[in-house]
């Protein structure tokens, strides 16, 4: 799908394929949907697999697109999911969302309403990539592919849109996952080459790996082939969908999603102490309140070994714990910015743990409020570059609100301050921002 997306990965997460099974595919009728969903045109000698073995070739009917209640790829019912890794020894953190509303697409003649999903990578705390990617589950229970809207990020700022693409315009609607996928199936979730091209091959089924709350059973293998003829691995997992891509060391991996690891009740204080701290700690470091800043860090620790005891989800564990290890050095080292940019990572990671127990706008506006502190931190280190990627990151996650217009006001002040680099007004914007998102939480 995305470049971001097929980039060699790294993450804690190992996969184990044990209790696997395997079952041949027999030869059946091949139902073609004609040259334009078949061809090969423009791929070179890409070592495609025979139709006979391909599950997409029949024409699909939807007559309910949104439900998308697939169990490897359940689109029409997750609402946020966040996977971690790494690209090329850089941190990677990507969050996809359900966004409200639908797009209609034709397709051979026939008008489809689809799915809306918003896909955001950052590398290393810097936006890199985002699409929007349509999606609708046809009759038969398998999930298609209907093209994306990509944005690849330079600097802040939107370079090229390389990888965009619309069923219907430049190749058919693509499938992406089968309602009952089985050893040796082929399908393409992409199909448009030379612009995209995806065919996978799956390899195993029934797999048990690990996941954010246990092992996770009934798992999809996928074999992947890309344009440029290179293979990946990925696995598709129950109440997830694409749950990891690559395999031993390269690999990213979802770390927690919603509803699938929604937990019920309150958020728990633990939590709150974490989220709270990271707070005061953004704002003790401006006036370098070294003592204070050690207590609040302390009572960080604290909270955190008590809720990390109660069980974790782990690549969450490992943010977190890599987080308040920094924050304990910059406070040890008196460095105002680290100390703060610790905070802010320590603050994301909380959000992500906040996620399993509040409402996913809720977070969205907290995500606004912690990136209006990275946008500090980086107008004080002159790097707008990062200001400007600070400013589409949060005209990003507004885009993901129902009802934006509570803080529409003070984003457009925080923006205009941002760009005329007035750091004093971004500064007194974001902590009106703080205290608006602060009263519509308490509401």
């Amino acid at each position: 799908m995305n470049m971001t997306r097929t980039l060699k990965l790294c993450a804690v997460l190992v996969l184990t394929s044990s209790c696997a099974e395997r079952t041949l595919v027999p030869e059946g009728d091949d139902h073609s949907l004609g040259a334009f969903n078949t061809s090969d045109k423009g791929c070179g000698d890409l070592p495609t697999q025979p139709d006979k073995l391909r599950v997409d070739l029949y024409e699909p009917s939807f007559s309910d697109p949104l439900a998308a209640n697939n169990p490897l790829f359940p689109v029409g019912i997750l609402d946020r999911v966040v996977l971690l890794g790494s690209v090329e020894g850089e941190p990677l953190r990507v969050e996809t969302t359900r966004l409200a509303g639908s797009r209609r697409i034709t397709v051979n003649g026939e008008e489809v309403e689809t799915i809306i999903s918003q896909y955001v990578a950052w590398i290393d705390g810097r936006i890199q990539e985002v699409a929007l990617d349509w999606y609708g589950q046809d009759d038969e229970g398998a999930v298609w592919y209907f093209g994306e809207d990509v944005f690849n990020y330079e600097d802040g700022v939107v370079a090229d849109t390389e990888g965009t693409w619309l069923a219907g315009r430049e190749g058919p609607v693509a499938m992406i996952m089968p309602a009952d996928p089985q050893v040796e199936n082929v399908w393409r979730p992409e199909n448009a080459c030379p612009l995209v091209f995806e065919e996978v091959t799956a390899t195993a089924t029934g797999v048990t790996v690990p996941g954010p709350q246990g092992s996770v059973f009934d798992a999809l293998i996928v074999r992947e082939l890309h344009m440029d003829g290179g293979f990946e691995e990925k696995t598709f997992a129950p109440g997830y969908g694409e749950f990891s891509t690559g395999a031993g060391s390269d690999l990213e991996a979802v770390a927690v999603a919603v509803p699938t690891d929604a937990l019920p009740g309150e958020e728990p204080e633990e939590v709150e102490t974490l989220s709270d701290g990271a707070e005061e700690i953004f704002a003790l470091a401006r006036n370098g309140r070294w003592r204070a800043m050690a207590e609040v860090a302390e009572e960080m620790e604290e909270a955190w070994d008590d809720y990390r005891a109660t069980g974790v989800p782990p690549m969450l564990e490992v943010q977190m714990t890599d987080a308040l290890d920094e924050l304990d050095e910059a406070i040890e080292a008196r460095d105002k910015q680290e100390a703060r940019q610790a905070s802010v990572k320590v603050a994301l990671a909380s959000l992500d743990f906040e996620l399993r127990y509040e409402d996913r706008e809720e977070i969205d506006r907290d995500l606004i409020e912690v990136w209006s502190r990275q946008l500090v931190i980086d107008l004080r280190a002159h790097d707008r570059g990062a200001v400007r990627g600070d400013l589409a990151t949060i005209e990003i996650i507004r885009d993901r609100l129902t009802d934006a217009r509570p803080i529409l006001a003070e984003l457009g002040s925080l923006k205009v301050a941002a760009e005329a680099t007035d750091l004093a007004g971004a500064e007194e914007s974001a902590a009106k921002l703080r205290g608006i998102v602060s009263q519509l939480s308490g509401s």
